[in-house]
C-alpha cells in the first residue's frame, strides 16, 4: 500500500562538510507505542497504511526515497562555542505535501553519527513522549513549534541513572536549520566564506524565498535575512512569555530560524507565576529562566549576526553597524508582540499609554502573591488579592472583549504533574492517561467537564519543586 511519502533532497545537494551521510540503527524489537493520524494526513500521508509501519518510525526500515543524513552544526551552550552536530538524529529527507509545502522528516533517538562525540545516540522512551506531549501542546496553543508524527520502541535497551527502554521520535519541522548551523559554517567553512553564502541563499530560498527579488544594488538581502529572522524570533518569544512557556535551553543550536519551537529537553509551563522560575537541572544559574529569554532571544540572534558579518559589508565596522540596526528592531517586535498578547489577554482592544502600567502591576501582584498563571487569567482576575487592581482594570477596559480573552487565555496547558502522570502510566505500559492528556490538549482554549481536571493547580510545594533534566 502507496505510504505518501514524497522526499526531496535539498539541503544533501548542499557540500558534504554541512553533513554526513548516515543510516538509522537496526532496531531489534520495534513496537508503535503512538501515532499521530491527524498530522499523517495534514502531511498528506496515507495514515491507515502508516498506522503499524514502527519499522519505518523506529528507523529499522528506510521510507521509500529516503537518503537519511546527519546534519551539522555548532553552538553556544550557555555562552560557550561547541561543536556539535546530530548525534542521535538523521534526517530521512524533505516531505512535499500534496499542496506543494515542505517538511523535514527527522528520527530524533536512532543511533550513534559522526557527531555522536561519545554519546550511544539513543533515546529513552519517556523523553520522547515527553517531547511528544509538550510541542502537540504547544501546536494546538498557536505556537509555532516542531511536531511529532510517531514515537516506536526499538527493543534496545538505553543506559542513563538506570536502564530504561530505547525509542525513536520522528519530527516534523519546517527545516533543521539551525542559529548554530551558521555559527558551525562561519567557524569551519572556507575562507572565501562560500560556504557561508551556501547555507544563506538555501536557507533564503527554503524560508524567505522573496528576498531573492531583493535587488542587491539597493539592499543586502543578508541583512533582511536576518531582520526576518529577528522578527520571527521576536514573536515566538513573546508568545511564549505570554503562556508561561519556559524552553529551559536556549542554546543557539536550539534556535530553529524558521520560528519554530524546537528540541523539547528541560522545558515546562509556569504554574505559580514568578519571573524566576527554571526548571532545568542543569540551569544552575538561571540564565534561561522565564524572565530572561527575551534577552537570551536578543544574544542568540547577535551570535548569528556575527556568523553573518562578511555577507554584510567588506568592512567589518560597517558590517557591524548593519547588523546592530537590524538587531535593535528586535526589541521593538519583541515589545510590540508581547505588549499585543498581553492586551488580548486582558480582553483590550485599545491601545492605551497606561497598559503597560496596568499589565506590569498585575504581574507583580501575581508574583507577590504566588497566584497560578494560567488560572489567573482565565478566572478573570477572580482571586481576592486583585480585588482593587481588578477594580482598577475594569474601569479603563470599561468593557473587556470577553470572547478575545477566552481565545487568548488557555483553560489547559500541559501541566507539570498532569504530564509527569502520564509519563510514569506509559512506564508502566499504560497509554490511556497520555491519550486523556492529550484530548484535553488538543482543545486548550475551551471549557468543558472532560478538560477541568487539567486546570487544577497542583499544591504549591510540587509545583515550586519541579526540576526537569536534558533527556532528549
Amino acid at each position: 500500500m502507496n505510504q505518501g511519502w514524497n522526499f526531496e533532497h535539498t539541503y544533501a545537494e548542499l557540500p558534504e562538510i554541512f553533513y554526513r551521510r548516515q543510516n538509522p540503527a537496526d532496531a531489534s524489537a520495534p513496537r508503535m507505542v503512538i501515532f499521530n493520524r491527524e498530522l499523517a494526513e495534514i502531511l498528506g500521508l496515507n495514515a491507515d497504511a502508516l498506522q503499524d509501519a514502527v519499522g519505518i518510525f523506529s528507523g529499522a526500515l528506510l521510507p521509500g526515497g529516503a537518503n537519511p543524513i546527519a546534519q551539522a552544526y555548532a553552538g553556544y551552550q550557555f555562552g560557550h562555542f561547541a561543536m556539535l552536530g546530530d548525534g542521535r538524529a538523521v534526517l530521512l529527507g524533505e516531505h512535499i505535501t500534496p499542496d506543494g509545502r515542505k517538511f523535514d522528516i527527522q528520527l530524533k533517538g536512532s543511533g550513534r553519527t559522526p557527531y555522536s562525540r561519545g554519546g550511544d545516540g539513543s533515546a529513552a522512551l519517556l523523553p520522547m513522549l515527553r517531547e511528544y506531549i509538550i510541542s502537540e501542546a504547544m501546536f494546538h496553543l498557536a505556537i509555532p513549534t516542531t511536531r511529532s508524527l510517531a514515537v516506536a520502541l526499538t527493543g534496545k535497551d538505553v543506559i542513563r541513572e538506570k536502564i530504561l527502554p530505547g525509542a525513536v521520535l520522528t519530527r516534523v519541522a519546517s527545516s533543521h536549520i539551525r542559529v548554530g548551523t551558521f555559527n558551525y559554517i562561519a567557524a569551519f567553512g572556507n575562507k572565501n566564506n562560500a560556504d557561508l553564502i551556501r547555507l544563506a541563499d538555501y536557507s533564503i530560498r527554503r524560508h524567505f524565498p522573496w528576498l531573492d527579488d531583493v535587488e542587491l544594488g539597493h539592499e543586502n538581502k543578508y541583512l533582511l535575512f536576518l531582520k526576518e529572522i529577528a522578527r520571527l524570533q521576536a514573536a515566538l518569544i513573546a508568545k511564549w512569555q505570554a503562556v508561561g512557556f519556559i524552553h529551559g535551553v536556549m542554546n543557539t543550536d536550539n534556535v530553529a530560524i524558521s520560528g519554530e519551537t524546537i528540541d523539547y529537553g528541560p522545558c515546562a509551563f509556569m504554574d505559580i507565576y514568578d519571573p524566576d522560575t527554571v526548571f532545568s537541572s542543569i540551569d544552575t544559574h538561571g540564565r534561561y529562566a522565564h524572565k530572561n529569554q527575551p534577552a537570551i532571544g536578543a544574544w542568540n540572534l547577535a551570535k548569528l549576526a556575527e556568523s553573518l558579518l562578511p555577507l554584510f559589508d567588506d568592512n567589518r565596522d560597517r558590517a557591524i553597524e548593519l547588523a546592530n540596526n537590524e538587531l535593535n528592531l528586535y526589541w521593538q517586535h519583541y515589545n510590540d508582540q508581547w505588549l499585543a498578547g498581553m492586551r488580548a489577554k486582558l480582553g483590550i482592544v485599545t491601545e492605551e499609554p497606561e497598559d503597560a502600567g496596568l499589565i506590569a502591576e498585575l504581574l507583580d501582584l501575581m508574583h507577590r502573591h504566588k497566584l497560578d498563571y494560567t488560572n489567573t487569567f482565565r478566572s478573570k482576575f477572580a482571586a481576592p488579592e486583585l480585588r482593587y487592581w481588578r477594580e482598577k482594570w475594569l474601569s479603563i477596559v470599561k468593557s473587556a472583549d470577553i470572547d478575545m480573552m477566552k481565545q487568548h487565555n488557555p483553560a489547559v496547558i500541559p501541566r507539570n504533574h498532569r504530564v509527569e502522570e502520564a509519563l510514569a502510566a506509559a512506564e508502566q505500559g499504560d497509554l490511556a492517561v497520555m491519550d486523556n492528556l492529550l484530548a484535553a490538549l488538543r482543545n486548550p482554549y475551551e471549557d468543558s467537564a472532560e478538560s477541568a481536571k487539567y486546570s487544577i493547580v497542583p499544591e504549591a510545594e510540587i509545583s515550586q519543586k519541579y526540576c526537569t533534566f536534558c533527556g532528549t
